[in-house]
């Protein structure tokens, strides 16, 4: 039997973040295609359905009202992680600053907590986001289980791995961690089943 050998394994070629945005301001990315990047390669997000939209609003719309000032509700926009990952989560809590990040845009280190709102993404949220989120020391996530109406409550990244996880549900009073005084019933973000 003969053996076959392979001279030269195909390899895949990461972008960085300034690439990916140079694609977009050339006109290779559209700017209405949903994409984000992940480890350097482009990656197509889900379309956005009704429930998930709704949950994002509900969500989002809680947090404004009870911030006010004292946090940024960022909707749906980018977020560095390092130099080849740029993930959109559906809401990120950032502290308050004049300029709204319009200089250096949002960095893992400006983040009080990510939320992904997870319908039909929830396997890829746990697995691919969720580490990610961890390795750039994201001190709080929140994956919203749309389909079983509860909040997945992850805490206290270390070497990659969130140490602190519990699930809310409606019901269950909920705080960011970074704002401990401000707790609420999970029924105002979570719909009735």
């Amino acid at each position: 039997m003969t053996q076959v050998k392979v001279l030269n394994p195909i390899k895949h070629r990461q972008l960085t973040v300034d690439e990916y945005h140079r694609m977009g301001e050339v006109g290779i990315l559209h700017p209405d295609e949903r994409v984000e990047l992940l480890d350097g390669e482009i990656l197509q997000m889900s379309p956005i359905g009704r429930r998930h939209a709704a949950y994002v609003d509900r969500i989002s719309n809680w947090l404004i009202r009870e911030f006010g000032t004292r946090a940024i509700v960022h909707i749906q926009n980018p977020v560095v992680l390092n130099n080849r990952s740029e993930p959109q989560p559906d809401i990120v809590l950032l502290p308050p600053r004049e300029d709204f990040y319009i200089e250096t845009g949002v960095s893992a280190s400006d983040v009080y907590l990510v939320i992904e709102v997870s319908d039909t993404t929830l396997e890829f949220d746990r697995t691919e986001k969720l580490p990610r989120y961890a390795l750039a020391e994201i001190p709080e996530v929140w994956i919203v289980d749309t389909n079983a109406n509860r909040i997945e409550v992850y805490r206290n990244p270390i070497e990659g791995k969130y140490q602190s996880s519990q699930i809310v549900k409606r019901g269950d009073r909920i705080a960011v961690s970074a704002f401990p005084d401000i707790a609420l019933d999970s029924s105002l973000l979570l719909f009735d089943s």
